[in-house]
Parts: structure tokens; C-alpha cells; sequence
């Protein structure tokens, strides 16, 4: 078994502890997560956990952080165009 941590790992980790934050933070009511912190918070997480997939590919890993992504910037998308005058 392989010990060391790769920049591929450690990218995945913090993309794993932003998604956990917004989840953490939409459950206990400090972030909607219909709005923008949240929406950040779960695209740059799935981003990164995606980029980690680079490394060692998983089919249905991949295919979860990409929708996440995909739904995060949808959201993040309708939020400026409702902004706009």
C-alpha cells in the first residue's frame, strides 16, 4: 500500500472539505444554498475533486462531480442574469 499523498489527493481533499462546508453550513441553516456563497463553495468543491479524478478515473465519481458542478453553475449563472437591470 502506498502511504505518500499526491497534489492529486490533497486537491481532492479541499475540494471535499468546500463541499462539506456549504452541506455543513446549508444543514445548519448559516448558507441558502440557493445563493451565491454556497453555490461557489459546491462548484470550486466538485472542480476540484474532478481535477483529483485526473489522476486515478472513477466512471461514477466523475459523473456525481460533474453534475454537481453543472448544478452549481446553472445556479450561479440564473443568480447574474437576475441581477442584471
Amino acid at each position: 500500500m502506498n502511504a505518500s499523498v499526491s497534489l492529486f489527493d490533497i486537491t481532492g481533499l479541499v475540494g471535499v472539505v468546500l463541499m462539506l462546508g456549504a452541506y455543513a453550513g446549508a444543514s445548519l441553516g448559516k448558507l441558502d444554498p440557493t445563493r451565491a456563497p454556497a453555490l461557489v463553495l459546491n462548484l470550486a468543491g466538485a472542480s476540484l475533486i474532478l481535477l483529483s479524478l485526473a489522476r486515478t478515473f472513477n466512471l461514477s465519481a466523475s459523473v456525481m462531480e460533474g453534475a454537481w458542478a453543472l448544478i452549481a453553475l446553472v445556479g450561479l449563472i440564473r443568480l447574474a442574469l437576475r441581477r442584471r437591470p
